[in-house]
């Protein structure tokens, strides 16, 4: 019997669907036919399959060729089904033997010389293939990416002939290990860096510890960016399963993975010119946008009043879930997106100092539409909002910074108290329910009082007076206190300034 099985996996979203490939040989006019929902690539494959054969050596079948990949209602692109293709056309023609493709799963583009080219997306085929309890074959340049799915035997080939010596058994591949012996050096932003700005670099703390949004309002050159770009130095570091998510969103990106990005937490920064389709990811197949690829890590978007409105209320329900959807006419897709946002802005067009008086030519209501660019719902959504002012001369000309806490010192901080809010509720504070609220936030009395007179006078909605509790919460396991007291309420309260920073 001409009919050859070998297994693939294809792409949706974060998924990889496995694809069985099924290639028959019957007689008739020579020619080679793909069916199973292919895309123009995928169609495309069959000349690319063809050279490839012939200039490794093997014979290309002179009969007719049906290529048949399963499921059918599944679609398929890009070049990654070459090399099962093209070893299903060798089993079927017995140039190799069918029981030796039975224990693998195979992923790779083919150039028309035989060499195995890299492909985006072969982290999460890798992982689904170590759940089927099979081994994995990738391109070389792929080895190392595919090596991050632990539960899997990765094997790593140069080229088709290179993989069908192993696989008749003349020249056995040896199990891929990692063979990179130095990384690139990656900068490390330091928050020791920062001058001045204390109660800046305290909400920064506090944001960090329980994965709150952050809002930062100031003048140009104020530091926001600075302060901004020193907070992923200072989160927890990542778990080996946030770590695995957060490899596999970038490798099915158009930027695809590299190992140097392996286990640090993404810092995404997209200019306020990038659309809503940028930010949330789309396409005709739907691919991860900035606030997926900020996945377990943080989204700064820096001139927030510059950005498009509309483009800002795309955030809010991702902002809410974790994760966003994205619904075309032909799928749906969705793609994590539990990332912090930090946000920066000018008090006013001009972009003067809020603690300078006098020096502002903006009249209020050139303010108040300036500040009206930005929906409540959205602000409603940022839990910290703070004043940056300007750095005195005096600290900026300090050869030794006030402060020589360093990010790892402040890190140890935060760890201990996500620590806590793990323990106690499995998630950090920012994400807790309504109902774990009233059962980790109780107020004394004297909370309660200070509550209501901040309820009225900041004229807080349901989901300010929440999150005013979470901060408070967060404040109290910083200072390792089992209640929240007085100065940790008084301190979240003052995060929520709304009138002083933004509807004056």
């Amino acid at each position: 019997m001409s009919l050859a099985t070998v297994y693939s996996r294809a792409q949706t979203g974060m998924e990889a669907p496995l694809v069985t490939v099924e290639v028959d040989l019957s007689n008739g006019l020579p020619g080679l036919s793909i069916v199973g929902l292919p895309e123009a690539a995928v169609k495309e494959s069959k000349d690319r399959v063809r050279a490839a054969l012939l200039n490794s050596g093997f014979d290309f079948p002179t009969r007719r060729i049906t290529v048949n990949l399963a499921p059918a209602d599944l679609p398929k692109e890009g070049g990654r089904f070459d090399l099962p293709i093209a070893l299903g056309i060798l089993a079927a023609s017995k140039q190799l033997p069918q029981d030796s493709l039975k224990h693998y799963e195979f992923i790779g583009e083919l150039s028309l010389s035989g060499e195995l080219r890299a492909i985006h997306g072969v982290l999460p085929a890798a992982v689904a293939s170590g759940k089927q309890q099979r081994a994995t074959v990738v391109p070389i340049e792929n080895g190392s990416e595919a090596l991050l799915a632990k539960q899997t035997t990765i094997f790593a080939s140069n080229s088709l002939l290179e993989l069908c010596a192993h696989l008749s058994g003349q020249e056995i591949l040896t199990a891929y290990e990692n063979h990179i012996t130095s990384t690139r050096s990656i900068e490390i932003l330091d928050i020791h860096d920062v001058r001045g700005q204390h109660r800046a670099r305290r909400a920064l703390e506090v944001a960090a510890a329980g994965s709150h949004n952050m809002l930062m309002v100031g003048s140009p050159g104020s530091g926001k960016t600075m302060l901004a770009s020193r907070l992923p130095s200072i989160l927890p570091p990542l778990s080996e399963t946030e770590a695995i998510e957060s490899a596999t969103i970038y490798s099915i990106s158009h930027g695809g993975f590299t190992h140097e990005q392996w286990g640090i937490r993404p810092f995404r920064a997209p200019h306020h010119t990038a659309s809503g389709v940028a930010l949330v990811g789309g396409g005709s197949h739907p691919m991860p946008g900035e606030i997926s690829l900020a996945h377990y890590g943080v989204l700064f978007l820096d001139e927030l009043t510059e950005f498009d409105r509309h483009v800002l209320e795309v955030l809010r329900e991702p902002l809410e879930t974790g994760n966003i959807a994205i619904s075309r006419a032909a799928r749906q897709v969705q793609f994590p997106a539990r990332f912090q946002l930090v946000a920066a802005m000018n008090p006013c067009p001009q972009g003067c100092d809020i603690d300078v008086n006098g020096n502002c030519a903006c009249t209020p209501e050139q303010i108040r539409r300036y500040r009206g660019r930005i929906s409540a719902p959205l602000l409603d959504r940022i839990d910290i909002h703070i004043d940056v002012p300007r750095v005195p001369k005096d600290q900026l000309i300090q050869k030794t910074p006030n402060n020589s806490e360093t990010s790892h010192d402040v890190q140890t901080r935060v760890c201990a108290s996500r620590d806590l809010q793990i323990n106690r509720q499995q998630k950090p504070n920012a994400y807790m329910s309504n109902k774990e609220i009233e059962k980790f936030c109780p107020l004394n009395d004297d909370c309660d009082k200070l509550m209501d007179k901040a309820f009225e006078q900041l004229g807080l909605y349901a989901r300010g007076y929440h999150q005013t509790l979470k901060l408070a919460r967060t404040i109290a396991d910083l200072d390792t206190s089992d209640t929240i007291k007085t100065n940790h309420l008084s301190e979240a309260i003052s995060y929520r300034q709304y009138d002083r920073l933004l509807n004056k």
